[in-house]
C-alpha cells in the first residue's frame, strides 16, 4: 500500500521540529513539504540540527503547499482560522496545533482569548485533539484541533477523578503547574533570554490562563484555576492539581479509577511508588516521549487529593498527541511513530 502523504505548515519552530522528527521516522507516512517564510529555502535541518543526515528536505513557501492527505498547521495563533478555508482545500485531513479551534464555544473563546473567532462556523467540525478523551470521534473525524501543553496535563491528571464521579464538585479545583522554557516557542523574547530565564521559579500567570478553559471544557468543571510557574527546564510540564473528594472515597477507590484508566490507554503510566526517588511522575524522565506519567495522593482526614501528570509539553503536549491523532483518523496503528520511551539519565 503507498504511503499517506502528509505536509507542515510551519515547519521552523519547536512543534514543527517534532512533527518532522516523529514523522520521518512513521511507517505509514511520507512528508511531501515543510514550510517556512523566514527559512525559506534553507535545509530542515539547519534549524532542527538534531535532523541532519534523516532528511534532504527544503523548506517550501507557505502559500506554494500542495495538495496532500494530512496537513499539519504549527501557525502562530490566530493564522489557522484566518485562512481555514483555503487550506482545507489543500488535505481532506487536517491537524491544527494551534489554539485556533481548541474550543467548541465562541463565548469561551472570546473569553479567555479577548476577540471574537474569525471562524466560528468551523469550531463545531473540529474534534479536541486528546485522545484518551476522545478517540472514538477521531476514528471518523477529518479535522483535529491542538491541545494546550498545559491542559493536558491538568486534564490527565484530573480525568480519573472526574470519569469516575469521585471530586467533590462543590470544592474548588486548583491546579499548579510547572513548566519549561520551550513552552515559549522558539522565538526568542525578554523573559526567555537565557540570562533572564536561567535558574528561574517565576510565578507568570497565577490566573486566569487561556489554557483553563479548555479544562472547563473537556472535564466539566466550573470551579477550576490555572496557576503557571516557569521552572529551570527546557522540556517538560507537572500538573498538581489541588482538589477533594466526595465524602468516603478512599484510597482504594483512586487506585481503583486510576489503574483502570491507564492499563487501558497506550501512553498512560500509573507512578505511584512507595520507595526510590521516581514514586512520582516527573517529566526530566519523559524528554522526547508521547507518555505521561500521573500519580495522586490523598490526606484522607480532609478529603484533600493531590492528582499529578507530568508530560513533555513539546510531545504529549503538543506534537505528540498531534501525531497520535493523525494515526486514529487514517486509521493506523495509535503508536505507530511514537514509541520512543525517552531518556535516562538526562
Amino acid at each position: 500500500m503507498s504511503k499517506v502523504s502528509v505536509s507542515i505548515i510551519g515547519g521552523s519552530g519547536y512543534t514543527g521540529g517534532e512533527l518532522l522528527r516523529i514523522l520521518l521516522d512513521h511507517p505509514e507516512v511520507e512528508v511531501r513539504q515543510a514550510t517556512s517564510g523566514s527559512h525559506l529555502g534553507e535545509y530542515v535541518y539547519q534549524q532542527h540540527p538534531n535532523l541532519r543526515k534523516r532528511t534532504q528536505l527544503k523548506f517550501s513557501a507557505p502559500d506554494m503547499v500542495e495538495p496532500v492527505d494530512v496537513l499539519f498547521l504549527a501557525m502562530p495563533h490566530g493564522e489557522s482560522q484566518s485562512r481555514i478555508d483555503a487550506l482545507s482545500a489543500i488535505a481532506g485531513k487536517i491537524v491544527d496545533l494551534s489554539a485556533d479551534f481548541r474550543l467548541r464555544d465562541e463565548q469561551l473563546y472570546r473569553r479567555y482569548y479577548g476577540e471574537a473567532h474569525k471562524a466560528p462556523a468551523w469550531l463545531s467540525k473540529f474534534v479536541y485533539g486528546l485522545p484518551e478523551l476522545h478517540r472514538e470521534e477521531m476514528k471518523t473525524a477529518s479535522y483535529i484541533s491542538g491541545v494546550g501543553c498545559n491542559a493536558t496535563a491538568a486534564n490527565l491528571a484530573l480525568y480519573p477523578l472526574v470519569k469516575a464521579g469521585l471530586l467533590d464538585a462543590a470544592r474548588p479545583v486548583i491546579v499548579d503547574i510547572k513548566v519549561g522554557s520551550s513552552e515559549a516557542g522558539a522565538s526568542p523574547n525578554p523573559g526567555s533570554h537565557h540570562p533572564e530565564r536561567s535558574g528561574v521559579v517565576r510565578t507568570f500567570s497565577a490566573y486566569g490562563h487561556r489554557h483553563t478553559a479548555e479544562v472547563i471544557q473537556e472535564l466539566g468543571l466550573s470551579d477550576v484555576h490555572l496557576s503557571m510557574t516557569s521552572v529551570d527546564l527546557v522540556r517538560g510540564a507537572l500538573a498538581a492539581a489541588h482538589a477533594f473528594v466526595k465524602a468516603g472515597v478512599t484510597e482504594k477507590d483512586l487506585w481503583r479509577a486510576y489503574r483502570a484508566w491507564a492499563e487501558a490507554e497506550p501512553f498512560v503510566r500509573l507512578v505511584k511508588d512507595r520507595r526510590g526517588i521516581y514514586r512520582v511522575p516527573e517529566p526530566k524522565i519523559l524528554a522526547g516521549s508521547n507518555y505521561v506519567d500521573v500519580g495522586f495522593d490523598l490526606d484522607p482526614d480532609t478529603g484533600h487529593v493531590v492528582a499529578m501528570a507530568a508530560i513533555d509539553n513539546l510531545m504529549k503536549g503538543a506534537s505528540g498527541s498531534a501525531v497520535q491523532a493523525m494515526n486514529l483518523i487514517c486509521g493506523f496503528e495509535e503508536t505507530a511513530g511514537l514509541h520512543f520511551p525517552g531518556l535516562h539519565p538526562i
